[in-house]
């Protein structure tokens, strides 16, 4: 099933009907804080964001985004702590920059029409502007960030506990398709037309850029969970104000399956 913005996908969640999906890390963690019983159960990628600015942009530097509006995914998003890191990093508050929420398939639109003047969200949307001439990256999500974590596998925790191998075989088969597509440009570019047309309806044009320009834009081949990295997220959502009070790791995440992927290989397949 394919969700067009995160408020579905979180009263989905909500209502039961979605045993697992991709969702924000701080979303997950907020939802286990209000009571929706979700687990995050692995990563699905790292990376894979951008900061963008206008090509003609005087912003050439963090700090050069005082003042501007910059428009996030909402304020659960990993991108929404990024900028919170970003700015604390550099002695700034949320206070110097006008922060606008908006759906990421608008923001490439709302950067041509200069409505705001930086936006950061998941790919391929950002890349869709770098393509498109307009758009110049900023920065890339690893260079305020390292081994940033953009989304993570969440499992309904009632289905865990009902079906436990059907969990470990959905966090095994994303390892091993990380592992897959991190063997070489050319499985990157097979990923790129059989997603592109078979489930996303995007161009494979815009996919086989994200995938490859550089070809680190987004990484698949370390998506084990590591206690220490959401320990780090929960207490950024803690200072952000996107949790209410702190939340223990064992709360919210479920890291035996993604445990059992030690020793996986990537798949065998050739795209045939």
């Amino acid at each position: 099933m394919r969700f067009n913005g995160w408020p579905e996908l979180k009263e989905a969640h909500i209502s039961g009907s979605t045993p697992a999906t991709f969702m924000l890390a701080p979303m997950a963690m907020a939802l286990r804080q209000q009571g929706v019983p979700v687990k995050i159960v692995f990563l699905g990628h790292r990376d894979g964001s951008a900061l963008m600015v206008r090509k003609e942009s005087d912003i050439h530097d963090f700090r050069d985004l005082r003042g501007k509006r910059v428009a996030v995914p909402n304020r659960f998003s990993n991108q929404y702590l990024l900028i919170f890191k970003a700015l604390k990093d550099r002695g700034m508050t949320m206070q110097d920059i006008n922060l606008v929420e908006m759906p990421p398939p608008d923001m490439p639109a709302a950067l041509y029409a200069k409505a705001v003047d930086a936006i950061i969200s998941g790919e391929p949307f950002m890349g869709q502007t770098e393509l498109d001439g307009y758009g110049r990256v900023l920065y890339q999500a690893k260079e305020l960030w390292p081994n940033f974590i953009s989304c993570v596998m969440v499992a309904n925790e009632t289905f865990i506990k009902q079906h436990p191998d059907k969990i470990q075989d959905l966090v095994t088969g994303i390892a091993k398709s990380g592992l897959w597509l991190e063997g070489g440009m050319d499985h990157r570019m097979k990923a790129a037309e059989v997603v592109a047309t078979q489930y996303y309806h995007q161009n494979p044009r815009l996919l086989r850029f994200v995938l490859s320009k550089p070809p680190d834009r987004v990484t698949y081949g370390n998506l084990r969970m590591a206690k220490q990295e959401f320990q780090y997220i929960s207490q950024l959502a803690l200072e952000a104000g996107i949790l209410k009070k702190p939340i223990a790791y064992e709360e919210y995440a479920d890291p035996r399956f993604s445990d059992n992927t030690t020793g996986v290989g990537p798949y065998s397949w050739e795209g045939k």
